[in-house]
């Protein structure tokens, strides 16, 4: 079922490989998934879980979100690397820093591992992840961060991502994808995604 709250209002789907409704296509049209890359990361100074980053996501100017990462990924592996991010996400206040956005991770049961996920090699940093069976260009536009709280739009999409057993990152059982190549668990396969 949906672990740790997320998703599991009335509107979340048992089944997180159920084919997803129309209004929860809607809701993941909504939310803006980019390929992001890390400039820096810190530890966060008041909060041992959490690092501070700086993340390229294709703006002129990269983004600070808060992830709490640091008890399961080293700095070392967290500089350079590519992630996923939430970015139409509500600007969220994580102990005294403003966090614009959510980098996606795949966690085992028990949180025993927790590691971001991958988009494939090649893609570019700020490209749209989209559901590899669709075309990304007919992607609509995403809603405004406003929109996506008061909606909980992402509380609709949050539920329905997990990894499948092939390590894909899927949404309602559908593998996403960025400029052509699935997304990934890091090596985590039948993992939840948030």
């Amino acid at each position: 079922g949906a672990g740790a709250g997320v998703g599991a209002g009335a509107n979340a789907s048992a089944d997180p490989n159920a084919p997803p409704t129309e209004e929860e296509l809607a809701a993941f049209g909504s939310v803006a998934l980019l390929v992001g890359r890390i400039l820096e990361c810190e530890p966060h100074p008041d909060a041992d879980t959490l690092y501070i980053e700086k993340i390229d996501v294709g703006e002129p100017e990269p983004r600070t979100i808060v992830s709490g990462l640091r008890k399961y990924v080293p700095v070392e592996q967290m500089v350079g690397r590519l992630v996923v991010v939430a970015a139409n996400l509500k600007p969220r206040n994580m102990r005294g820093v403003k966090s614009a956005g959510m980098v996606l991770a795949a966690s085992t049961e028990g949180k025993t591992q927790v590691v971001p996920v991958l988009p494939p090699d090649g893609a570019l940093v700020g490209t749209r992840v989209w559901l590899q069976a669709e075309d990304a260009s007919t992607a609509p536009p995403p809603a405004s961060p406003n929109a996506v709280e008061k909606k909980k739009l992402w509380d609709k999409v949050a539920g329905g991502l997990r990894t499948n057993g092939d390590g894909s990152v899927t949404w309602k059982g559908t593998v996403l994808a960025a400029g052509g190549g699935a997304v990934s668990g890091s090596g985590l396969a039948n993992a939840r995604v948030a």
